[in-house]
């Protein structure tokens, strides 16, 4: 099984737009059952008294567009004990990075990456939060999705 951490400030964006993405992008390639699927916040912001709030309501819409639901999605933080959970920690920018480091302290086996560096053109994405464009933030994350898959399965790490 592969179990993949997607990564943002607050996990009410970017990190549940990449995982209900990909959870869809397996699924309707049949290859849903080889993965665990999940996304953290490298924040707090978003979590009071235990309880994560859930996906922005921007975000939300815009997964809907696509058929994608998210429902039941509620922030919670990254934790140092993800890193023996997870084989690919996976973050949306470089000041997500900075924060996973922070609060893993080391990446001995390399599974901290930032999400577009799977792609050919590595960059950060935005945060949609900021810029309001929920749309590219969807693109550049379906992006990030599909050249992660390719990658898995250009390296063998696919049944079937």
């Amino acid at each position: 099984m592969i179990k993949v951490l997607f990564v943002c400030h607050g996990n009410i964006c970017r990190s549940p737009m990449a995982e209900f993405i990909f959870k869809d992008m397996v699924e309707k390639a049949g290859i849903a059952e080889q993965f665990q699927i999940a996304s953290a916040a490298t924040s707090t912001e978003e979590i009071w008294n235990g309880i994560g709030n859930p996906v922005y309501p921007p975000a939300r819409e815009e997964l809907a567009g696509h058929g994608i639901s998210c429902a039941g999605k509620r922030a919670v933080q990254m934790k140092k004990s993800d890193y023996d959970k997870y084989d690919y920690l996976l973050g949306m920018d470089s000041w997500n990075m900075r924060n996973m480091m922070r609060i893993l302290r080391s990446d001995p086996e390399g599974k901290v990456k930032r999400f577009l560096d799977y792609s050919d053109a590595p960059r950060d994405i935005a945060d949609p939060w900021y810029t309001g464009d929920f749309r590219t933030t969807y693109a550049d994350i379906d992006e990030g999705c599909r050249c992660f898959l390719q990658y898995l399965r250009e390296n063998g790490l696919l049944i079937g």
